[in-house]
């Protein structure tokens, strides 16, 4: 009874309030209201993590060892009491000090496992500085309690459970070839592999936290934050190029990747991510685009010699003019394809996607008149330097026929392409309205032969035609994967 008569009233209130604690959240619960703090915590430690097993008044994940309060108590193996942790040098820089936890105030006692080594802490946590710390009662309960821990954790094998699944973990990660990090649900790294130290050769803890930022180059910082921010926000996976900072002080171009991992209500519990070293495939890439750039130069500059070929032999036979016209339009056509596909400069570059049907078309078609006239609309699909060329050809002839002869020749004719894809099939519709009325030309001429030779012997598509009185409809039906060579990936 006199040792009950020096509690204070919240130590009674506890005391009177909760039965003996059994399970890891009793035991946290029941610190917090025996020392009156607003968190009580049952942690276990390994060589650089801090594992909550319980948590009370507080939302906490795994932590850095050297950030841990605890890492002090299990390292003395006695119990530890901070009164103002802003005041003690060990802790006044600690994010849990000057971050949103506002720690102000300390208390943990040892959890020793059967052998006599310490695994853990249960402790508590104020906000507020405590001057005159626990009460004798307190600290006697916090020690009833590690020693409650310390059984249950015996019991229930979890300590060597955890240790042994972190010990897999940071095996594996250490072999893996990439750089392995972690962070927390908020986005704190918390984790980085022995890969990441060799790489960067920055003191182990180091880049823990928003360290790892000042890791990038200058120029990408910016971007990776904003990327990285999107990706905690959204929960979308997490993939950038950037400059990484080397040992020997030069920047390598990484592929950073990322991956939240969710508990079973769908909220992300952490994120997993790699580094890999790309630096010799970039380089590789921006070489090998210098020299598609040189060769497109070239490849240009040959369409411009042809067609002045062509334009100086038509001049010795007047005869000839029409068909020379046509001609030298037809290699201008593929030069603008080709340049689209494949511009030699960036100033070269087209406006629309140089990797688009519909964009590609809208730059053919800018020659023969105004948007109101030539419209392009429908599904996005993607092309490439191989299909350019046929569809130059097969557009550039459509086109100049309206132009003589169909919906272009009036003022009041009108052009609409539509793109749809059907299933492993894209459908281009060209159709004309408010020209002249139309007929079919003759079977095998040459702008025929051309439009058959494009789609269907070099596309491996179909052809169909409506001669309607209202104008021409030609649907071109070619397989989606003759448009573009698949995907391989970054």
């Amino acid at each position: 009874m006199s040792e009950l008569i020096d509690l204070d009233r919240a130590t009674t209130t506890a005391f009177a309030r909760r039965p003996a604690p059994g399970t890891f959240d009793d035991i946290a619960d029941f610190a917090a209201q025996l020392c009156a703090a607003p968190v009580g915590l049952v942690t276990l430690l390994d060589a650089e993590t801090q594992h909550p097993l319980a948590a009370s008044g507080v939302d906490l994940g795994p932590l850095p060892r050297p950030i841990s309060f605890c890492h002090h108590t299990v390292t003395a193996g006695a119990a530890v009491e901070v009164a103002d942790l802003t005041a003690d040098a060990r802790f006044a820089t600690n994010p849990l000090v000057t971050g949103e936890h506002n720690a102000r105030f300390y208390a943990g006692a040892p959890i020793f496992g059967g052998d006599g080594t310490a695994l853990g802490a249960v402790c508590v946590i104020d906000r507020v500085a405590r001057p005159g710390g626990l009460s004798a009662t307190q600290r006697e309960g916090l020690r009833l309690l590690a020693e409650l821990a310390g059984g249950r954790i015996e019991d229930s094998g979890t300590a060597r459970a955890l240790i042994d699944s972190e010990n897999r973990f940071r095996t594996l990660a250490d072999t893996m070839p990439q750089m392995v990090w972690s962070t927390l649900p908020d986005g704190y790294h918390d984790y980085y592999n022995a890969r990441w130290y060799e790489f960067t050769g920055a003191p182990s803890g180091t880049t823990d936290g928003e360290g790892w930022n000042d890791m990038f180059h200058p120029e990408d910082q910016e971007r990776a934050w904003a990327v990285w921010r999107d990706c905690l926000t959204s929960g979308e996976p997490y993939q950038i190029e950037y400059r990484l900072k080397h040992f020997d002080g030069t920047y390598r171009w990484v592929l950073g990747r990322a991956l939240p991992i969710r508990d079973a209500g769908g909220a992300i519990v952490r994120w997993f991510g790699t580094c890999t070293d790309i630096h010799e495939q970039k380089l590789a890439l921006e070489e090998r685009e210098v020299v598609s750039q040189e060769l497109s130069h070239r490849i240009k500059n040959i369409f411009a010699v042809i067609s002045g070929v062509v334009t100086i032999a038509g001049r010795s036979r007047p005869e000839l003019k029409p068909i020379v016209d046509d001609l030298r339009l037809r290699i201008t056509a593929l030069g603008r394809a080709h340049d689209f596909v494949r511009p030699h400069s960036a100033q070269s570059r087209p406006q629309g996607r140089p990797d688009r049907l519909a964009a590609l078309l809208a730059d053919l078609f800018k020659p023969y008149g105004d948007g109101d006239r030539m419209t392009v609309e429908g599904d996005e699909v993607p092309i490439d330097d191989r299909s350019a060329t046929p569809l130059a050809l097969l557009f550039h002839e459509l086109a100049t026929n309206a132009t003589k002869y169909g919906a272009l020749s009036v003022g009041e004719g009108r052009v609409r392409v539509r793109i749809v894809t059907e299933d492993d099939r894209t459908a281009m519709i060209w159709q004309e309205r408010g020209g002249p009325a139309t007929e079919a030309p003759p079977v095998g001429g040459f702008g025929s032969q051309l439009i058959e030779m494009s789609a269907v012997r070099q596309l491996g598509g179909e052809v169909t035609r409506d001669w309607a009185p209202e104008g021409l409809t030609m649907t071109i039906r070619v397989p989606t994967a003759a448009l573009s060579r698949p995907a391989t990936g970054r």
